[in-house]
């Protein structure tokens, strides 16, 4: 008789327990659409953009999105050659409300307009790595710094848009 008092408890028990295991099932992975613009600022007047753009997922088994982009520039003084362009890495990707959440690093490695008017090469780069949130459908500039040798200031624009 004992056991049969236990039983029907035993049962609610692992009926609880299944319960919580089925409601903890992850949501689905969402996609987003990143639209990252570099801009060469002076006095509040854009001087320069480019553009680039990638698709990331909440997906927390995707690991890591890179974009890279750039050239091999010769560097006469050594024989060697020097990396210009755009690195972004976009990890830990996350939807939060009416925002996306993630760690975003990026590197923009640059030549100044006239390389000739410079004894020695010159080369303007610029890292950044924050955790960022952006709102949805809504261009935010995430990153921005002076150029030591100018009044210019480089930033970086973030849209991120749903993919349906």
């Amino acid at each position: 008789m004992l056991k049969r008092r236990y039983w029907p408890a035993s049962l609610v028990g692992l009926t609880l327990v299944a319960g919580s295991c089925l409601a903890q099932t992850p949501e689905p992975s969402k996609f987003f659409k990143l639209d990252f613009v570099v801009k060469e600022v002076e006095a509040n007047k854009v001087l320069n953009t480019r553009s680039y753009s990638m698709t990331v997922s909440t997906d927390k088994s995707s690991g890591h999105s890179s974009l890279r982009s750039g050239s091999k520039v010769p560097n006469a003084n050594n024989n060697s050659y020097i990396d210009v362009g755009v690195n972004i890495d976009c990890f830990a990707v996350r939807e939060l409300d009416n925002e996306l959440a993630m760690v975003l690093t990026a590197e923009v490695n640059s030549l100044p307009q006239d390389p000739a008017a410079t004894a020695l090469p010159l080369m303007r780069q610029n890292r950044w790595t924050s955790n960022v949130s952006v709102p949805l459908k809504r261009p935010t500039i995430v990153f921005s710094s002076d150029d030591v040798t100018s009044k210019h200031q480089m930033q970086l624009e973030l849209t991120a848009t749903p993919i349906k």
